[in-house]
């Protein structure tokens, strides 16, 4: 969440440079309005004038002299009437919607925004005698996507980020009511937090869609409360320009590794925790974060839906993350360059590619190794590694990997650790 400050600033050489030109206008058209009154009372007897009257028409429509323009232009049987709207004939005599429209009408109502609201920090509200200032003031706005519905509640998807620091958290719906919202858990590192609303909502959850599917060029909408509520639900289109982007964040909980998919499609302050959609309708992505640079325009990152749903799984189980922790970095070979394959000694883009490795894991793998399968089970990208020891081992579990290293099949072994003690590495 950013703060937004508009300043405008008076440049005293452009105002001295806009005063000049407004004084060559005026005294541009008063000449011009004499010589106008001069030509009305002596006109022109030459037909070969015939010209310069037509000029003349173009000028005086130009320069707002509209009461002679429309004279002239009805007596040539041209009115202000002549207007023709364009029309759309259906049997219902509606105009029709698109399926693109379709589609986000449909899926809109499952964005919410969502309201981080604060006690305020400021020394001298302590001394206050007025209680009422120690209330929680709304703090900054974001987004959320609604992603389960049952019969008395309803869970919500967005960014710790969004969420971070708030004594109370408040949700406001498409239709505009605003209902308290529960933290069910948070995760600074993947920056995903669970929210959860009490209550009978009839709003249809957002789907989601298979991140591994996306392809670089397929278009996005990303759809979220740009710069605040007042923008709600506003919608902006892309194209993926990077399925899979490596990205170093500071966080609360430090420095973080993330994988994210880039698009050009406009995220601003407050589209945070919005969803990124395909031409289906359903989410690919969480939209996280963007490059904000002034000499920078179109790249926004989102974190892929395959890993949104693993996490929020351990969230709404567990209340937080606790990860089995392997200290590897690691690329889906799939976004390896084709140039270079032959220096890895490989033939085609299957596996993960270790890109780099700690002290404690470099016992077991080398940089450059790649991860064919893990306990026997194929690993098509690093997000299937991570959903398998994620959802399916614990800390202190041995993993049994089938790696390719130099051109060779080997197998090692590697015993999981706690999150916990990737501080100690």
């Amino acid at each position: 969440m950013e703060n937004q400050n508009n300043e405008h600033v008076n440049d005293p050489q452009n105002d001295s440079t806009m005063n000049q030109s407004e004084n060559q206008s005026t005294q541009q058209t008063e000449m011009y309005q004499a010589r106008r009154q001069e030509q009305l009372t002596n006109p022109p007897k030459s037909k070969s004038n015939a010209g310069f009257g037509k000029l003349l028409l173009a000028a005086v429509l130009g320069s707002g002299l509209t009461v002679g323009a429309t004279q002239l232009l009805d007596h040539q049987g041209i009115t202000n009437n002549s207007v023709k709207e364009a029309t759309i004939t259906t049997s219902n005599t509606k105009t029709k919607k698109s399926n693109l429209t379709q589609m986000l009408e449909s899926v809109s109502p499952s964005i919410v925004g969502v309201i981080n609201m604060q006690k305020s920090n400021n020394i001298f509200d302590y001394f206050n005698a007025d209680t009422k200032s120690n209330d929680p003031q709304e703090s900054g706005t974001g987004s959320g996507v609604i992603y389960q519905v049952n019969n008395d509640h309803a869970y919500i998807v967005t960014n710790n980020h969004v969420v971070e620091g708030a004594s109370q958290i408040k949700v406001k719906l498409a239709n505009g009511k605003t209902v308290d919202a529960d933290l069910v858990g948070k995760d600074a590192l993947t920056d995903i937090a669970v929210l959860k609303i009490n209550g009978q909502f009839n709003i249809k959850p957002m789907v989601f869609s298979n991140s591994n599917n996306i392809h670089t060029g397929d278009t996005v909408y990303a759809i979220g409360n740009p710069l605040g509520l007042e923008f709600s639900g506003s919608v902006t289109q892309g194209i993926i320009s990077a399925k899979e982007r490596d990205m170093t964040v500071k966080t609360s909980a430090g420095a973080s590794k993330v994988k994210a998919i880039q698009t050009d499609a406009a995220i601003n302050p407050g589209n945070s925790g919005g969803a990124l959609i395909n031409t289906n309708g359903e989410l690919i992505g969480i939209n996280s974060m963007k490059i904000a640079l002034t000499e920078v325009e179109g790249i926004g990152f989102a974190i892929p839906s395959n890993d949104v749903k693993t996490i929020i799984e351990q969230l709404v189980k567990d209340g937080k993350v606790i990860r089995p922790y392997m200290g590897l970095s690691l690329i889906s070979m799939e976004s390896v360059p084709e140039q270079y394959l032959e220096e890895l000694k490989v033939k085609d883009h299957k596996g993960v590619l270790v890109a780099d490795t700690d002290s404690y894991a470099g016992k077991s793998f080398k940089k450059y190794d790649i991860i064919l399968k893990a306990d026997g089970k194929e690993v098509q990208s690093d997000s299937d590694l991570r959903s398998y020891i994620y959802s399916e081992k614990k800390v202190g579990d041995v993993v049994k990997f089938t790696i390719l290293r130099d051109g060779e099949t080997k197998e090692v072994n590697l015993t999981l650790r706690s999150t916990n003690d990737q501080k100690t590495q």
